[in-house]
C-alpha cells in the first residue's frame, strides 16, 4: 500500500517566493520589534502566521467568481451563498459579514451586556476581545486534558460539563446570555470537540434555557475528526456529520477564511426571528445591506463553492495527514508539541521547548523570532503575549495557561517539500535552544496587543 501523502489537486498558478539571507532577516525582525505581524509578507519565505484567508482557491471557485452578481440587494450571488450555507448549517437566518470577527461583534452587541458571562471551551482572541469590550466576562471551560500539551486524548477541545454547570450556577441564568463552542478549539491546539460533548452542552443549555452558539470556523475539520475518532460515525459523510453538529445549536458565527476556503468573508446565522432582525439592523449600520454584508458578489460566490469543497473527504484526509506529517517529524526528534496533532496547525509547547526562559520573558514570542531568523518562517505566539492579563499589582502580569507557538498551515498552498524545509528549520532551532534569550515588551495596545506589540531582547 502506498503511504506517501500527495496533494489531491494540481498546481495551475504559482507565486514567487523571495529568498532572504539571515542578516536580512535579522534586520527585518529588529525593524518589526520582534513581532512577526509587523514584518512585510514579501520578506517571509514560509508564512504560517495564520490559516485565515490564506487558502489557494480552486478553479471552480475562480469560475464562480466570474459569475459574481454585484447588485446591491438580492443578487444571484447572495441566493447561491444563502442556499449553500443553509444546505450545510441548516439555520433559518443567514447574515453575511466581511469576516468572522464582524459576526462576533454583531452577535455580542445584540446579546451581551456589562457583567454578563459567556462560557466557551476556549475563546480565541477576537471572540474574547469582543465580549470584554462590552463589559462581559469570557470564561474558558475546556476539559483538564485540554490544558496539558503532552496528554493524548481524542477530543481535547471538549467543554468541561461539570465546570459549565458550576459557572451557570455561580453567575446565575440571567447573566449567561449564551454558551459557545469553538470547533476546532484553536487556542487549545486546534483540538476537536466530540459529538457526544456537543450533545451534552446542548442538554445543559436546554435545562437553563440558554442559547448555544458555535464558532464554526473549522467545522469541516472537526467533522472529519468525529468521523475518524468517534464511535458510530465511521461510515458517515462529513456533510452529514456537520449537519448533525449544527442541529444542536441555535446559531453560529463563521469566518469563511478558514473552512470556507475563501480569502475574505464570513456570516452570522440564527434561528431566532427577533434576534435576526436586530442583527440585520446593526449590520446595515456598519457592514452593509443584509444580502451582501460588506462583501462583493464574487466573494459570496467563492464562499458558496468553498464551503462544499472543504467537506470533500479526499481533501480532508490530505489536510489532516499533511499536518500530522509535520508534527510527527519534529516530535520524533524530541520537539514538544500539543498532542495529538490537529488539522489546521501544529502547536509547539514553547514552555517545554525553552524551559530556561521565564514566562514573563515570553518564551513563545522568543521562539517565533528564532524561527523567522533561522528559516524565514512566520509563526504566531499563542501564550502570555496573546492571553496574558494584568496582575493585582502595577507592572504584574498573570501568564496564560499554556505558552504555545502555532504553525498554521494555509489550505492547498504548500507542498510536502515546503513542510520538509519547515521541519529542518525547527530542528536547527531545537539544536541550539539553550542559547535562545527571552524578550521584554516595550509597547502594547489596550486590546488585542499581540497584533501590534513591540519587543526587545532581554
Amino acid at each position: 500500500m502506498i503511504k506517501s501523502i500527495i496533494e489531491p489537486f494540481k498546481i495551475k498558478v504559482i507565486e514567487q517566493i523571495k529568498m532572504t539571507s539571515p542578516p536580512e532577516r535579522q534586520r527585518y525582525l529588529e525593524e518589526a520589534g520582534y513581532n512577526p505581524f509587523l514584518i512585510d509578507a514579501e520578506n517571509v519565505l514560509i508564512d504560517l502566521l495564520t490559516d485565515s484567508g490564506t487558502a489557494a482557491m480552486s478553479a471552480e471557485q475562480w469560475a464562480a467568481i466570474a459569475q459574481g452578481d454585484e447588485a446591491y440587494a438580492g443578487s444571484r450571488s447572495w441566493i447561491r451563498f444563502k442556499n449553500s450555507v443553509q444546505n450545510i448549517f441548516g439555520f433559518k437566518h443567514v447574515i453575511p459579514t466581511h469576516q468572522g470577527r464582524a459576526a462576533e461583534r454583531i452577535l455580542f452587541s445584540c446579546m451581551v451586556k456589562n457583567g454578563d458571562v459567556v462560557p466557551n471551551n476556549t475563546h480565541f482572541d477576537t471572540t474574547r476581545a469582543n465580549i470584554e469590550y462590552l463589559g462581559g466576562e469570557a470564561v474558558d471551560l475546556v476539559i483538564p486534558e485540554g490544558k496539558q500539551p503532552a496528554t493524548l486524548h481524542p477530543f481535547k477541545g471538549n467543554m468541561d460539563i461539570a465546570a459549565l454547570c458550576a459557572t451557570i450556577q455561580k453567575a446565575g441564568r440571567d447573566r449567561v446570555p449564551l454558551v459557545m463552542l469553538t470547533l476546532t478549539n484553536n487556542s487549545g491546539g486546534g483540538q476537536p470537540v466530540s459529538m457526544a460533548n456537543i450533545r451534552a452542552v446542548r442538554k445543559i443549555c436546554n435545562e437553563h434555557q440558554i442559547p448555544l452558539y458555535i464558532d464554526a470556523c473549522r467545522f469541516a475539520e472537526n467533522a472529519y475528526f468525529i468521523k475518524l475518532r468517534e464511535e458510530g460515525y465511521k461510515a458517515k459523510a462529513p456533510l452529514d456529520i456537520a449537519r448533525e453538529i449544527f442541529s444542536y445549536a441555535d446559531g453560529c458565527t463563521m469566518s469563511a477564511k478558514k473552512d470556507g476556503l475563501a480569502n475574505i468573508g464570513g456570516f452570522l446565522a440564527t434561528n431566532d426571528d427577533t434576534l435576526a432582525q436586530q442583527e440585520k439592523n446593526l449590520l446595515i449600520l456598519t457592514e452593509g445591506y443584509p444580502t451582501y454584508g460588506g462583501l462583493a458578489g464574487r466573494d459570496l460566490e467563492a464562499i458558496a463553492v468553498g464551503l462544499n469543497e472543504a467537506l470533500h473527504e479526499d481533501y480532508l484526509n490530505y489536510r489532516i495527514a499533511s499536518t500530522r506529517y509535520l508534527g510527527d517529524h519534529i516530535t520524533r526528534e524530541g520537539v514538544p508539541i500539543v498532542q495529538p496533532p490537529g488539522a489546521h496547525a501544529i502547536y509547539i509547547d514553547a514552555a517545554a521547548f525553552l524551559p530556561h526562559i521565564p514566562r514573563y520573558q515570553y518564551p513563545g514570542q522568543a521562539l517565533v523570532a528564532e524561527l523567522y531568523l533561522e528559516g524565514g518562517i512566520r509563526a504566531v505566539e499563542i501564550g502570555s503575549v496573546m492571553f496574558g492579563k494584568p496582575g493585582p499589582r502595577p507592572g504584574e502580569e498573570i501568564p496564560a495557561t499554556m505558552e504555545l507557538v502555532r504553525l498554521a498551515i494555509p489550505r492547498r498552498v504548500y507542498t510536502q517539500s515546503h513542510i520538509d524545509y519547515v521541519v529542518e528549520a525547527i530542528l536547527d532551532v531545537w539544536s541550539r535552544r539553550d542559547k535562545i534569550r527571552g524578550l521584554k515588551m516595550v509597547y502594547q495596545a489596550p486590546f488585542l496587543r499581540h497584533f501590534t506589540a513591540r519587543f526587545e531582547r532581554v
